[in-house]
């Protein structure tokens, strides 16, 4: 790589770890730019999702005021993060690359609608969201098979993790919206750190380490700019650069591969 690519690698991380901690969606910034330096699919997706693990953690430091008493619905929930990680992991590696180069258009299509969509949902949320509330034994088995699916989702490609994750939580879940969403970026973190682990102990020749700490030195600083900083940022701005990029990484996966 040049310095400007790796500078670009750096900066595509601080954008991805600021909109993780905020919105979620971060890989549709980083995976793009990987693809356009002409790294593989599988690589850039590997490598990236272990350099993401650093942003995840600062991030979620970030948010360890809001997280106060949330200590039940962690571990209500981090299990099923867990198990769907592993599985989504091993989809990864199981499936053939070429059909990991035909989902993938369709995740991030996916992924951008749901980020402008998101709002939306998000709003229709809030107004069926009496906080405080008892969760229903059917809400909270409906919220931990959401989990389980949106981490089999995150360890098999990730992007637009965090928004299913935020859209789930605020409508089957009873705490504040900044509550749930420093717990949307615990889960996320856990996602990410599981299936790093699973491609480490099972196919180490698909990381470019270079890549993952390039990544991982940029999502350190959007982590702690997105927590301290990025809720004073209009949330439309960041959605907009999401779907810019977003848009432009799948035109080039789609038409020129």
């Amino acid at each position: 790589m040049s310095w400007l690519e790796m500078g670009a690698v750096i900066l595509a991380g601080v954008w991805a770890g600021a909109i993780n901690t905020l919105v979620g969606s971060g890989t549709l910034v980083t995976f793009p730019v990987l693809l356009a330096l002409g790294t593989p699919a599988i690589t850039a997706n590997v490598s990236n999702s272990i350099g993401l693990v650093a942003g995840g953690v600062s991030g979620s430091l970030g948010y360890l005021p809001e997280l106060k008493g949330m200590g039940t619905r962690v571990l209500q929930l981090m299990p099923m993060s867990v198990l769907g990680a592993i599985i989504g992991a091993l989809l990864l590696l199981w499936l053939p690359p070429e059909a990991f180069e035909s989902i993938v258009p369709v995740l991030i299509a996916v992924g951008i609608l749901l980020v402008i969509f998101g709002p939306r949902l998000q709003a229709w949320s809030r107004a069926h969201h009496e906080e405080g509330g008892s969760i229903p034994t059917g809400h909270l088995i409906a919220l931990m098979a959401g989990v389980l699916v949106a981490g089999v989702y995150g360890g098999y490609f990730g992007a637009a993790q965090g928004v299913i994750l935020i859209g789930l939580l605020s409508a089957l879940s009873t705490e504040p919206l900044q509550a749930l969403n420093g717990l949307k970026n615990v889960l996320g973190l856990v996602v990410n750190a599981v299936g790093s682990i699973v491609f480490l102990v099972t196919a180490p020749e698909l990381v470019d380490w270079g890549i993952a700490g390039l990544v991982a030195v940029g999502a350190v600083v959007g982590g702690v700019l997105g927590a301290r900083y990025g809720r004073r940022l209009p949330p439309n701005a960041l959605r907009a650069v999401i779907v810019v990029v977003g848009v432009a990484g799948l035109v080039k996966f789609v038409f020129f591969p």
